[in-house]
């Protein structure tokens, strides 16, 4: 595990960076075939006439510090809890807060509430905040057996849009008898955190690669696949859906997240939740967050169409009553690079009112259309012109990973498995 840092122990974050070594544990562990140095490796770009420093070491790996179980969560494009770790323990302090403005699956703010930080959490999918925000008040496992078996299940239900490529008719009749407990508890004010959990849990068994799941076998495990798509994915595997019990994938799911959490931390989670925001808003224009109170931002954004994040989640809105068309038309996603960062310079722009002087963004970027943009490159100008300090780019190089296989990435040159970070400062 890296020692613990803090602002006074480093002169300053460029030394810090240049002088970074895994420490000897990590160095056993660490196959990256790229990085062979003992330290980081330093390099500059020119953008704009102005020369940026890079960064280029193994800051973190997956081996280094199990994430808390707690951030186990299927989403697709969201990166591992220790990137967000990094730059929070580098670059805050206790009861500091902590932004993302696209939060998705919530990684940077759980890891932050962790940590003992403030948070803010902010995506327009409304998804985010329903697997988000159930996390921070953690219920025992007998607080959720017993609200389960309080809800009635209908055998004669059924969805109103056909489902059975995905599930058995028992699974189906108890999704749904769950689906409308949780509607009528939200309707008449009703629905509290144990419920939130509840719903947190079944949205995120809803389809998936293993028995774990509600569904049949379905690809890739963090989206739903069409319903078209899953007929031909059946046909191909030879399978039918078979019965799967969802109260008990419930609590087996609820057991898994707390599995290594401890009771400091759910202690320091809960105690963040009280102050937390979780909005659902634009994140060009967020007015709950008053002017330079944020510290820290870390966050990755849409890129270039790589992802279609409502798409892929249309099963999870049918469960949650959320209407998918809404929410296409709120979520950027371009296949033109100008109108790309057209939109982040604005949202870079409101970064500027609600960062702190002191504060810092890191923000992260991939290479996307194999490593033909190279979008940290287009950000360093965006955070230039709105007034940001670029204290460089940050490249981390990961081990391979089964994820990174997943979405069929066949080396370390370009994918998920390497993040590249652009590290702002509010001067």
């Amino acid at each position: 595990m890296v020692s613990e840092i803090t602002k006074k122990s480093i002169s300053t974050i460029h030394e810090y960076l240049k002088s970074f070594k895994l420490d000897s544990k990590e160095k056993k562990r660490n196959y990256s075939k790229k990085l062979n140095q003992k330290s980081t490796k330093i390099d500059y770009l020119e953008i704009d006439g102005k020369k940026i420093i890079r960064y280029t070491n193994e800051f973190w790996t997956s081996k280094q510090r199990q994430a808390a179980s707690i951030h186990e969560i299927s989403y697709r494009a969201c990166f591992k809890a220790q990137l967000p770790r990094f730059f929070i323990q580098l670059l805050t302090k206790a009861d500091e807060i902590v932004y993302d403005p696209f939060s998705g699956r919530g990684t940077t703010v759980i890891e932050a509430g962790i940590m003992g930080r403030r948070v803010i959490s902010n995506d327009i999918n409304p998804l985010s905040e329903i697997l988000t925000a159930p996390r921070f008040f953690v219920p025992t496992i007998k607080e959720v057996e017993e609200r389960l078996s309080e809800i009635k299940v209908d055998y004669r239900s059924e969805a109103e849009i056909d489902l059975s490529m995905f599930y058995h008719k028992k699974t189906e009749a108890e999704i749904v008898s769950l689906k409308n407990y949780l509607k009528e508890r939200k309707e008449k004010n009703e629905e509290d955190m144990i419920d939130k959990w509840i719903r947190m849990v079944a949205t995120n068994r809803l389809s998936g690669h293993s028995k774990g799941f509600f569904s049949v076998f379905t690809l890739p495990p963090n989206q739903a696949v069409s319903q078209e798509r899953q007929k031909k994915i059946n046909e191909k595997r030879d399978q039918v859906p078979e019965y799967r019990e969802v109260k008990k994938l419930i609590v087996r799911k609820t057991k898994a997240l707390q599995r290594n959490i401890t009771k400091e931390e759910k202690v320091k989670l809960a105690e963040a939740g009280k102050t937390a925001k979780f909005l659902t808003s634009d994140a060009r224009k967020t007015p709950e967050i008053e002017d330079e109170k944020v510290s820290l931002i870390v966050t990755s954004p849409p890129f270039l169409d790589v992802v279609q994040y409502s798409k892929d989640n249309w099963l999870r809105c049918w469960f949650n009553d959320i209407d998918v068309k809404e929410i296409e038309k709120k979520i950027t996603i371009t296949r033109k690079l100008d109108e790309w960062t057209k939109v982040m310079k604005e949202a870079f722009k409101e970064f500027y009112r609600i960062i702190k002087p002191g504060g810092y963004i890191a923000f992260e970027v991939g290479e996307v259309r194999k490593g033909k943009i190279k979008l940290d490159e287009e950000v360093v100008p965006i955070g230039i012109e709105i007034g940001f300090e670029p204290v460089g780019i940050v490249i981390n190089l990961q081990e391979f990973t089964k994820t990174a296989n997943i979405w069929g990435i066949e080396n370390n040159e370009y994918g998920t498995n390497t993040n590249r970070i652009v590290l702002f400062e509010k001067k």
